[in-house]
């Protein structure tokens, strides 16, 4: 693709071989463009067509010019994370990164955990997350972007405590943001021109601009790749089943110790020491779990893979990384997290081990439930 060809929506370099990358435009529509001098990429195509957002994802390296751009403004930072994913939507130093700029915490997807979980429980939890990374947030909300839930009332949140500022809208990729920006256009589209594509100069990043009543913005920006992710690892069909589209049904198994369930073929975890006790597996509820003994976990592992214990299957089981192992011991309740999966709560006093492909992250936190 010639370099030369760029976006007139977003100014992004034209291509037409990564999909999920800036200024992705297939090729039949760069030839049309080139013939009515409307050349955009497909992201601006559906944004002004559509009212609709596509979301893009930008490397470390990127985001950090992007940040020192928000720096140096005067505005509210809107952080969207996934409430199922929480440690995987964590921005490493962003108190950092937008100086004294005041920052709302957004938590996304609420409406797949437990119904019976306490709101305003699961706030103050999500809250002294965001803590230990450093961020302090002025006001933490739960939303769910999919079904229109409290968006209305984020909106007014956001009116409150913008004073005189634009205001950013960042979050990690899979988070679900350019979902919830299209339920705020859906909000607000009584207004004539409603969307500007601009980028940040000396950069190819776009970024959406969406015009408030009193002359300030909100703006979107594109997603951050967090490589640790489940989403890197599976393809969009496997993706479908281990990621929760409705609320979760927890799973309980009683457990002793030497005991392993395996998570389809993606993930393992063993129990190696603590009492008999009703473990709580908080999975998507067509993830096919399997339980044996730990001393022929090995063996069933190798025998099943991509068979019974699935996804992966066929040709992404082929290519599937290696599972990696973490081991741990809770010294209180504590949810073992398989990033972008789910978790398993263990009891205090527990030794667990948990295995997830290379690259993946497990972590041991305390348990939201």
């Amino acid at each position: 693709m010639n370099e030369e060809l760029r976006c007139i929506g977003c100014g992004s370099i034209i291509q037409s071989e990564d999909k999920q990358g800036l200024g992705y435009t297939p090729a039949s529509a760069v030839k049309k463009g080139l013939e009515t001098n409307e050349l955009y990429c497909q992201r601006c195509f559906r944004l002004r067509h559509y009212n609709e957002i596509a979301p893009v994802s930008l490397t470390d390296d990127d985001f950090r010019r992007l940040l020192s751009h928000i720096r140096d403004t005067k505005a509210l930072i809107v952080y969207v994370v996934d409430i199922f994913d929480v440690n995987g939507s964590i921005i490493p130093g962003l108190h950092r990164f937008v100086g004294d700029n005041p920052i709302m915490l957004v938590g996304n997807k609420e409406d797949v955990l437990p119904s019976s979980l306490r709101r305003n429980k699961l706030q103050d939890w999500l809250r002294q997350q965001v803590n230990q990374a450093g961020i302090r947030p002025v006001s933490t909300m739960l939303v769910s972007a999919k079904k229109n839930h409290q968006v209305e009332a984020l909106l007014d949140e956001i009116d409150q405590r913008r004073g005189d500022r634009d205001v950013y809208v960042v979050g990690v990729t899979n988070v679900g943001k350019s979902t919830l920006i299209n339920q705020i256009l859906k909000l607000r589209t009584g207004v004539q021109d409603l969307i500007t594509t601009s980028r940040f100069p000396g950069t190819t990043l776009d970024q959406i601009e969406i015009p408030l009543a009193d002359g300030h913005q909100l703006v979107d920006t594109p997603g951050i790749i967090h490589p640790e992710q489940m989403a890197h690892v599976l393809p969009d069909k496997d993706l479908k089943i281990v990621a929760p589209q409705k609320e979760i049904k927890p799973r309980t198994y009683q457990l002793q110790d030497q005991q392993t369930i395996f998570l389809g073929g993606v993930a393992r975890f063993d129990y190696l020491k603590g009492p008999k006790v009703g473990m709580v597996g908080y999975f998507d509820n067509n993830l096919p779990m399997h339980r044996t003994k730990l001393a022929n976990a090995d063996h069933f592992y190798a025998k099943h893979f991509g068979t019974l214990l699935t996804p992966p299957s066929g040709e992404d089981a082929k290519n599937f990384p290696p599972l990696h192992r973490f081991e741990f011991a809770a010294k209180e309740k504590s949810d073992l997290v398989f990033e972008g999966l789910g978790w398993m709560t263990v009891p205090a006093g527990s030794v667990v081990a948990g295995w997830a492909p290379t690259g993946v992250a497990v972590l041991m936190r305390p348990a939201m439930i």
